[in-house]
This record gives structure tokens, sequence and C-alpha cells, in this order.
């Protein structure tokens, strides 16, 4: 059964922020404290893992740490789990060598399903925190598994993780569409354009100015900090205007369509262009198709990615012809062949739901562009497609 997670906000008192702070501390604290011990133990020739220095911190903290005592035991026994993943994943190759946190930089900690409950006030019971009120109420139904609390921008959250039954798979039908993604805007396959709400660069004067000011500030000063937390609630709010986009547009291109065609981009890659860095990490392209692909999974879609090297924006939906050059300057051009004018990303659009199409069809991945020359118009000019948002369609995300 899938695991979902709903990430809620906590409104917690003076005296709940102390002890939700003092949790975070104790956490950061034992992961500090093992990662030093896992590298002296290393150097002396032994061979450390994390079950051991969890038996270890338990052996020693009555007497060296008491003050661990004052939050739940899930806080600094996770973390220590967590550090032995990150020198699991980092001796696989798929993560670099773990380093020492920081406070106030990713301020978090683990709770398991023992250590809180829903109460039916709007409130939730947090062992050793007391009931603290929530923001929403859980989305999902089922059983409850575990629960992070975590701090950004000096507010507090609480990600639940909920074991629901299997959903429901949403009706089929037979309507396939293609998305190509771009740095101002989405453009699919029925013509329609997704504007990038661009929220990086909306707020970028403001953060500078925020930035500025904090860089003046004496370090360790409260002035220092109450501009740190100016600085992270500006960046919050360009983060939440994102996702707020994101999850509304990927969830209304699966709700309408059962076969989804995306590009295999190398975002990686094309955000070492200098000119065009900023863009595309604002763009989003890579949390673009992780959305869509859990959010197939989940109600019974599929996804088709195309090729990295497929030439969808070069080559003509209505003939095939492929046109040699295609700078990014170009955003409207002419078939040489069949004459019809395109539109750059829809006509990129097009060509990605053809091979979708044909891929849910054969299941053979391959794709020949279906010449019909008779459908092509050379009078005719482009139509300008119908621009939506997407938080015109869709009321709520998943």
């Amino acid at each position: 059964m899938p695991i979902l997670a709903h990430k809620i906000r906590l409104y917690p008192n003076d005296k709940q922020k102390t002890l939700l702070a003092k949790s975070c501390g104790t956490s950061r604290f034992a992961y500090n404290w093992a990662l030093a011990e896992w590298q002296r133990q290393y150097e002396a020739g032994e061979k450390p893992n994390a079950t051991k220095l969890r038996r270890d911190l338990n052996a020693i903290k009555k007497e060296q740490f008491p003050w661990m005592y004052e939050v739940s035991k899930c806080a600094p026994q996770q973390a220590i789990i967590d550090l032995g993943t990150a020198f699991k994943r980092f001796f696989k190759g798929l993560a670099k060598y773990p380093k020492f946190k920081k406070k106030f930089i990713n301020d978090s900690f683990y709770l398991d399903n023992l250590n809180f409950r829903l109460r039916k006030n709007g409130k939730i019971h947090l062992a050793q925190i007391g009931e603290v009120r929530l923001g929403e109420k859980l989305r999902f139904e089922g059983k409850l598994m575990a629960a992070t609390i975590s701090r950004e921008a000096n507010q507090w959250y609480i990600s639940i993780q909920v074991e629901v039954s299997d959903k429901a798979p949403l009706k089929k039908t037979e309507k396939v569409v293609g998305v190509d993604v771009g740095v101002r805007q989405y453009a699919d396959s029925d013509g329609m354009f997704y504007e990038v709400p661009r929220s990086y660069r909306s707020s970028e004067r403001k953060l500078r100015r925020e930035q500025q000011s904090l860089s003046r500030k004496v370090k360790g000063s409260n002035n220092r900090h109450k501009q740190r937390v100016k600085v992270a609630r500006c960046h919050l709010r360009t983060k939440n205007i994102r996702q707020d986009w994101l999850h509304k547009l990927t969830t209304d291109i699966v709700r309408n369509n059962q076969t989804i065609g995306i590009e295999d981009l190398n975002v990686k890659g094309m955000v070492r262009n200098k000119h065009l860095a900023k863009s595309i990490a604002d763009a989003s392209f890579g949390e673009f198709r992780r959305q869509i692909e859990y959010k197939s999974q989940l109600y019974g879609r599929e996804v088709v990615v195309v090729p990295r090297f497929y030439p969808s924006s070069k080559l003509c939906n209505g003939c095939g012809t492929k046109t040699k050059s295609m700078p990014l300057s170009v955003r409207e051009w002419k078939c040489e062949k069949c004459g019809v004018y395109h539109h750059r990303d829809t006509n990129a659009a097009i060509n990605i739901r053809k091979y979708a199409a044909s891929s849910a069809v054969s299941a053979c991945g391959e794709f020949s562009a279906s010449v019909d020359v008779t459908s092509c118009n050379k009078n005719k000019q482009p139509q300008r497609s119908r621009k939506k948002t997407a938080s015109s369609t869709v009321r709520r995300n998943v």
C-alpha cells in the first residue's frame, strides 16, 4: 500500500516553540556526535555502524547528556539512523560524504507513530511537548506511520506519513497529451499555454535588499537573527508560489489524460548555462517530471518519456520533415516542404504526443512521423493558442 505524506503547519505557543527547538537541537547534536564518533572509530581501525553508535549513546547519555531526556527519544535515535543511511548512500556512490549539521539549517526531528496522536479538536498531541494546534485537518485516511517536524523561516511544520489503501484509479480515457516545458511557459499538444509564475524572478529585488541588510548586521546579534528570518521568509514565499503552481498544473494534466508524454531533459547539464541557469531552475523542470510520475502511478495513468535527443522542436508535426537548425530565438517557423506555420512550443508538444501515442499502442518505443501532406494548409497562418492558467482548472492539489 502506498505511503503518502501531508505537510501541515503547526501553531505552537511560546513554551512549545522552546521544546520544539530543543528537539531539533538534540537531533542535530546526536547526528554530529555520531559523525565524529564514526570518524574516530574508523581512524582507529574499527568498523563503525549506526546500530553500535545508538547503543553507545544510550549508555552514556544519562551521565553526560541528561538534557536529552527533556525531548522524545526518537529525535536522537533517528538522527543516528539517518547518518547510517547517509553513509550507505556515500559508499554506493549516490551521495557525498556526510557533513556536520549547523543550527537553523534544515532543523527537523522525527517521531514514530507511538509519540504523536491526532485529536478531534483540530490539534495533535506530541510526546514531551503537548497538544499543538494544526493549520488544517489531515487530508488522507489510513494508518499513521511516522511524522517529521521541521522549521522553515521560524515557522513550524509537521509532515505526517499515512499508509493509505490503494487509490482507486481515475476513469480511463483515450486522451493522450504531450507537454513541452519552457522557461517562460509550458505548452501542451491541445494548444494550451501555462505561464510559469517565475516566482524567484519576481521576488529577486526584494531578496537582494534583505540580503544586503543581513550582510551589514553584526554576527551573533539579535538583529542579525531577525534579519535572517526575513530572508528565509522571502525564500519560503518563493518556494510556496512555485509548488502551488506545479501541483495544480500536474494534477490537471493527470486527471484529464490517460497517457502523458514528457521529455527526458538533462537538467543538471542545462543549468550550467550561465545565461539560462536561473530561469531554468525557476521553471522547475525536474520537479514537474517528479510530480507527473508519482501522480500517474498513484492514479493509474501512463507516462511515456521521450528520448533526450529526440528532435521534437525541429520536426514538422504534419509531414515529418526535420529542420536542420532551430535556434532558441526562433519561436515560429514555416515548414519548407509542406508550408505549414508552426509555433515552436506547440509543435514540439504535438510531436511528443505522437511519440507517446505510438509508444502506448506498440509498446516498442520507436517513432516514425506520419506523413499527411493533404492535412497541411500552406496558406494557413499559425493560430494563437489559448492561454490557460493551472489555477483556473484545478481547485485543489493532490
